[in-house]
């Protein structure tokens, strides 16, 4: 569960090293290429601090073992403070690498030119080209690389072979053949190992950026989610509450005993929907947290039926079939349906009287809210964002919803939810179309 916190906004910082670096790649590639710190994330700032540590050792390997290489190569000229100052150069100019890698990998090939051309000895030097061209495949300058290299490679076979009469030290001959044959073996052992790299560099990339996407996606569904949540409360209620106190209005005068029952039930309603609103709120602050009330379901229909009732609308609730609670998923967005639908009566439609039919069965569950009355405002399904909401949740947990008005008169809207839990799972796990 750690591992799969890590780099998550609110996990623990990603530790570098064993498993977790495999998947995600080292720090120092977590930036794109040509990525900068504004676009690659906090980790950018790693990518680009200069690799000292790394740059530093290999600077004193190449000092020191170009020190034992000399020793074994008595025909080649030795070292002195030119030859001091190469080698340091062709290694201080790797920390540039990760930054800069196209001048660096011809720098290198360069200063290791000049190096061999002045007769010094072969060793370590090499090893500046070969980190310096591995930085720069893995970095996607194939290009630069390899021309380095090849130059590097056709400038040694001139010297090697033609121009060693006019180069230092002078009374040697032409190199063998089969050096050249190793070098190209180490050429192409290089040249490949550093493609395996930056060809799982671009996947670590790749990865990234479908998690970060993913990570989005589900922030998307959840702010989505929130939005439905608080529009069906704060819909439902409010319209209850518009409707009492214009009763309340209407006879605070002449029967001030019915305004004080209009004023009790905004007062209920209203304490009802902060209620709600905080449990949907309070997911927000603390995500990790089990809700402090349970999530509304069918159980609580009776409450949907006095609710409007107090509004004026007179509900008639028919069930059929075996009642089986269904999953907490199906069970939450059928209260929501059904609290929907009877809103929309309470302020679009002129009926005083709706039904609601709950038809319990094996693998399904189907709602049927009715009214009678002719639309009072656009049409009796309301010109808001409700019925969208309703079948963007029936469509999440794999079912359908259908709403229109009937050809006797009135509306209707019907929905069908699956049971089951496994509905989610499949949404879920559907292919999205683009």
């Amino acid at each position: 569960m750690d591992e799969q916190r890590e780099g998550r906004p609110g996990g623990p910082p990603p530790r570098w090293g064993g498993p977790f670096m495999w998947r995600h790649g080292p720090p120092w590639w977590i930036s794109g290429v040509g990525g900068t710190a504004a676009t690659a994330g906090p980790e950018a700032s790693t990518a680009r601090r200069p690799p000292w540590v790394t740059t530093a050792a290999l600077t004193v390997f190449v000092q020191v073992g170009s020190r034992f290489a000399e020793q074994g190569q008595l025909d080649r000229v030795d070292l002195n403070a030119f030859a001091r100052v190469l080698l340091f150069l062709a290694t201080a100019v790797l920390l540039l690498r990760h930054r800069h890698p196209v001048p660096v990998v011809y720098a290198t090939a360069a200063l290791t030119l000049v190096y061999v051309a002045a007769g010094f000895p072969y060793g370590p030097v090499f090893l500046a080209i070969a980190v310096s061209c591995f930085a720069a495949i893995v970095a996607g300058r194939r290009r630069a690389a390899w021309g380095a290299v090849g130059g590097l490679w056709v400038g040694h076979l001139l010297i090697a072979h033609w121009l060693y009469r006019w180069l230092p030290p002078g009374d040697d001959g032409a190199r063998p053949w089969s050096e050249e044959l190793a070098a190209a073996v180490w050429v192409v052992a290089i040249v490949a190992v550093a493609e395996l790299a930056r060809v799982r560099r671009e996947q670590w990339a790749k990865e990234r950026a479908e998690r970060a996407q993913a990570a989005k996606r589900r922030a998307d569904e959840e702010r989505l989610r929130m939005a439905r949540e608080l529009h069906d409360v704060l819909a439902h209620s409010i319209s209850v509450i518009n409707v009492q106190a214009g009763v309340g209005l209407a006879l605070l005068d002449s029967d001030p005993e019915q305004a004080r029952t209009a004023l009790t039930t905004i007062k209920a309603a209203s304490k009802e929907a902060l209620g709600e609103v905080r449990q949907v709120l309070g997911t927000l602050r603390a995500p990790g947290d089990a809700p402090r009330a349970p999530a509304p379901g069918l159980d609580r229909l009776p409450e949907l039926v006095e609710q409007a009732g107090s509004a004026g609308l007179a509900v008639e609730v028919t069930t059929e079939g075996a009642v089986v609670k269904p999953a907490p998923g199906t069970d939450l967005a059928a209260f929501r349906i059904v609290q929907e639908a009877l809103t929309n009566v309470v302020r679009h439609s002129g009926s005083r009287h709706a039904r609601v039919l709950v038809r319990h069965e094996t693998a399904s569950l189907t709602l049927r809210i009715d009214d009678d009355g002719p639309a009072t405002g656009t049409d009796a399904g309301g010109s808001g964002n409700g019925l969208a909401g309703t079948r963007e949740r029936a469509a999440a947990l794999g079912g359908t919803i259908e709403a229109g008005p009937r050809p006797d008169g009135g509306f209707r809207v019907t929905a069908v939810l699956p049971r089951a839990a496994d509905g989610v799972s499949r949404a879920r796990t559907a292919p999205r179309e683009e």
